[in-house]
């Protein structure tokens, strides 16, 4: 789907920061940026990567954060801070 398809549908830019333990080292912790379009409040494809994650990667999820962005909002109104014409 494309990105303007998504942000009319209602997906949010979506960034989770994900600390998990590093698989050597257990005691050490590591972070990773994930950044997506997504639907909130049930965040399918954030869910579908830390399905995937835990199945796939060796490092054990410690905590994930997560923030979004409404990218097409509605305007903005200013009032013009001159007035004229231009010949």
């Amino acid at each position: 789907m494309a990105e303007i398809t998504q942000q009319l549908s209602d997906y949010r830019l979506t960034t989770a920061r994900i600390i998990y333990h590093l698989p050597d080292f257990h005691d050490i912790l590591q972070e990773y940026i994930w950044q997506d379009y997504d639907l909130a409040p049930r965040y399918p494809n954030l869910k579908n990567f830390l399905t995937f994650w835990t199945n796939e990667i060796e490092g054990k999820l410690h905590s994930v954060y997560v923030a979004r962005k409404q990218i097409i909002t509605a305007g903005d109104y200013r009032f013009a801070e001159w007035q004229g014409t231009v010949q």
